[in-house]
């Protein structure tokens, strides 16, 4: 036989032997317990006691708020923390792309860019379909006519009688005079030209926020005013600005006075943009300007 096979016999041998293991009484002697063991036995009940005691262990500590003390762990206050904030993450993204669009709808209007196919099919439409959208948010009748064409003519600064009449639902002409340029789409010309003279004043169509009110080099003094519905109201070319960006203003009320400012003027005139959600509007169909 191999010394290999020899020496697995004798640790074989070794680890089947059996012992016996007696507690006695220190002062009688008397035996009190005894045990018959062998090395085998115990090192299986030392592997099953070790694997218990591990198993309980793992438990209590996954299962039980003694897992927030083990370093590296984090604890359930701050997971909370981090999923609300991957939920307010997630809204200020969907906010900060609304807010974008918005500001690119808006630096449209400034500059005047070029716009997608799909805005001059809407724009074909516009005298019908949106008439018809427009009536339906602004109910008008023969008095409420009536009415207007008499307000329209009391003195232009005298704001405080109009409020008084509280005309809502209407489009206030911004000003009154001839048009020089009409709204024409094929020549990128989103707005219409209303001769006047210098400082005349200029009215906001409705009640709205004032979200921009600057100085550009292009078109000089520039005022826009958001209003219900989707509506942006622009005012270009202006000599002076009455309002500040964030101001309320009223249906009405005087926000500018006319101009000749701006590298593209050509005289003292109102270039008046009318927009509804994004896409330019002939401000004709909605305004009496004579």
């Amino acid at each position: 036989m191999s010394k290999k096979h020899t020496g697995l016999n004798k640790l074989l041998k070794k680890l089947m032997s059996h012992y016996r293991m007696v507690i006695v009484n220190e002062e009688t002697f008397e035996e009190q317990v005894q045990f018959r063991l062998s090395r085998l036995n115990v090192i299986i009940a030392s592997i099953l006691l070790i694997a218990t005691f591990s198993i309980c262990f793992f438990i209590i500590i996954s299962y039980s708020p003694l897992k927030e003390y083990i370093p590296g762990y984090d604890s359930s206050h701050i997971r909370k923390s981090a999923i609300e904030n991957l939920f307010t993450t997630d809204s200020l993204i969907d906010l900060y792309e609304k807010n974008l669009q918005y500001l690119n709808s808006v630096r449209n209007v400034l500059i005047g860019e070029n716009l997608d196919e799909s805005f001059f099919s809407f724009n074909k439409l516009e005298k019908d379909s949106l008439k018809n959208k427009i009536n339906g948010l602004i109910k008008v009748n023969k008095a409420d006519s009536l009415l207007r064409r008499v307000v329209d003519q009391e003195d232009k600064y005298n704001f405080d009688k109009k409020a008084s009449l509280n005309l809502k639902g209407f489009l206030n002409s911004p000003a009154k005079g001839p048009i020089s340029q009409a709204f024409n789409l094929s020549e990128e010309h989103y707005a219409v030209d209303i001769v006047l003279e210098e400082k005349s004043p200029i009215k906001s169509i409705a009640d709205g926020i004032v979200i921009l009110a600057e100085w550009t080099a292009q078109t000089g003094h520039v005022i826009i005013v958001k209003h219900n519905y989707g509506f942006l109201s622009v005012y270009k070319h202006n000599s002076s600005l009455n309002k500040r960006q964030g101001e309320f203003v009223s249906s009405g009320e005087v926000i500018a006075n006319s101009g000749n400012t701006g590298k593209y003027s050509t005289g003292g005139h109102l270039h008046f943009e009318l927009w509804l959600e994004g896409y330019p509007m002939d401000p004709t169909n909605f305004l009496n300007f004579e």
